[in-house]
């Protein structure tokens, strides 16, 4: 695989110790490996404290920014010091918060998050969208690249229709090693089938970070090739 492509581990955990066994153990340099750290973490005792000490690291700050433009871009301008690599925002937030939190991102790649993996077609309809999925995530791609976003994260399902019409990082959730149960998500893939589907990075959790940490990491590097 090339190594331009990157795999995000995802530490979802608020346990510190956990974190840092899963950084340890996750060590290869047959990948390059980024580590995704969303709102259970960072918003824990001691996870903001030790995102600011990692070093040499890719560190993906997955927050799914939600809120008013003004909001979005004050709370950007807060984690400025942690000098993340990467920082999530819902594209649902609209064109205007988009743009906002683009112009103060600095070196931070923003990231605009489509629809989750957790929702299919009858979900869409509980909260209100006429839509499917495939359109949805499609018109959200579009605005994406209308706000000159940095990066898109979807589903491996709509991946080929995304890469159509955005043209930078696709970021792909919903990875599951073969034999692994789908558990919350609904719209997955093994990792090999979401690069050709058209990611250019993808996010491993369970698969990785539950069970032995170092045969679950070979267990990826055989998949891919």
């Amino acid at each position: 695989m090339p190594m331009s492509k990157k795999i995000f581990i995802a530490c979802d955990t608020n346990n510190l110790n956990k974190v840092k066994k899963i950084i340890k153990d996750t060590q290869t340099k047959k990948l390059k490996i980024g580590y995704k750290f969303g709102l259970e973490f960072f918003n824990s005792k001691n996870g903001r404290s030790f995102i600011s000490k990692l070093k040499k690291k890719i560190i993906f700050a997955d927050l799914k920014l939600n809120d008013i433009p003004n909001t979005c871009i004050s709370a950007v301008k807060a984690v400025k010091d942690l000098k993340v690599n990467y920082l999530t925002i819902h594209i649902s937030s609209g064109l205007e918060a988009l743009r906002g939190v683009k112009k103060v991102s600095g070196k931070t790649k923003i990231v605009g998050v489509t629809t989750l993996t957790s929702l299919n077609n009858e979900n869409l309809k509980q909260i209100g969208h006429t839509r499917s999925v495939k359109s949805l995530v499609i018109q959200q791609a579009t605005l994406a690249s209308k706000a000159k976003l940095d990066a898109i994260v979807c589903s491996p399902h709509e991946s080929p229709y995304v890469k159509k019409i955005f043209k930078k990082e696709i970021i792909t959730p919903g990875i599951r090693l073969l034999g692994d149960k789908a558990k919350d998500q609904k719209r997955i893939t093994t990792p090999k089938k979401a690069f050709k589907n058209g990611a250019t990075s993808i996010v491993v959790g369970r698969s990785i970070t539950k069970g032995n940490i170092k045969k679950n990491i070979q267990k990826l590097i055989n998949s891919l090739n």
